[in-house]
């Protein structure tokens, strides 16, 4: 057998054997890797070098020693999974770094952590000041989350009392010029309506590259052609928000009056707009 061919051989297998152990692992060993995975995936990627260019050695055997490592990668995580101290040990724990607005020196020695490396690691988190950081941790996967102190938190909805209803998310209708059927239905929606939407901006079916439906049935679509633009519909959306809106400023007009008739007058405004939302929502969102 000519040596180009046994590469190729071994290196086509060794790819596939590669691509099953790395399902078994999951998806966590691509996306948040521990210490250990990160050794292990390095380690496994040697052997399947040698698997594919070391033609004196018996190629099974690169296979063999490869599900040892998945056999013993499978094991620590179910183990991490049992038990708690399991997981402390292998892959540590989180370790704060600012807590009150004071920077915790020595927890950031323990992490090799320079102070510049942590304000640019704050800034990633739209915190320019440490006096603005409630918390701060560094967690096992190398990640640094903030938690910003109560009046630098954006507002909320619920921060002024206001109840949001759920919002459904996004389906795809139409990818690569072809109708989703699937998505439509899920959606309550027909080919025939998708055709109606289609002739409102001028778009032939043949032509969109993705048509995305949102939770007010709106349609939004981006064609092959990235020189035309299409107009975003978005008068139900518009209309919701100012609808929403109006509801909070009547609210917030109720909260900050001290006259008590006045009060009454806003509470009651409030609920009236409550109920026009909630019998114009079927519409809205369709």
């Amino acid at each position: 057998m000519p040596a180009w061919y046994e590469i190729v051989y071994r290196t086509l297998l060794a790819v596939v054997a590669l691509f099953i152990f790395t399902k078994l692992l999951g998806k966590r060993q691509v996306s948040q890797m521990s210490m250990f995975e990160y050794i292990t995936g390095i380690t496994i990627g040697n052997l399947v070098g040698y698997i594919s260019l070391d033609t004196d050695m018996k190629w099974y055997l690169g296979l063999i020693a490869i599900l040892v490592w998945v056999i013993v990668s499978l094991g620590i995580e179910y183990l991490q999974m049992k038990s708690k101290k399991a997981r402390d040990f292998i892959d540590s724990k989180g370790r704060v770094l600012v807590k009150d607005g004071k920077i915790l020196e020595d927890n950031l020695k323990r992490e090799r952590l320079t102070s510049d490396e942590l304000m640019e690691q704050l800034r990633k988190k739209m915190a320019f000041k440490v006096a603005d950081v409630e918390f701060a941790i560094m967690e096992p996967s190398g990640d640094i989350n903030v938690l910003l102190t109560r009046e630098n938190q954006p507002l909320t909805p619920k921060h002024l009392g206001i109840k949001v209803g759920p919002e459904q998310e996004p389906q795809c209708v139409i990818m690569d010029g072809k109708i989703m059927d699937e998505p439509l239905a899920t959606l309550g929606l027909s080919r025939g309506w998708l055709n109606t939407e289609l002739e409102k901006v001028g778009a032939a079916i043949e032509n969109v590259y993705l048509g995305q439906v949102d939770s007010y049935g709106e349609l939004y679509v981006d064609l092959f052609d990235d020189q035309l633009k299409v107009p975003l519909p978005q008068k139900k959306a518009a209309l919701f928000a100012t609808l929403k809106k109006c509801e909070a400023d009547l609210m917030l007009f109720g909260l900050t009056t001290k006259n008590k008739k006045a009060k009454d007058m806003y509470e009651q405004c409030v609920n009236q707009m409550e109920t026009i939302i909630e019998d114009l929502k079927p519409i809205l969102h369709r």
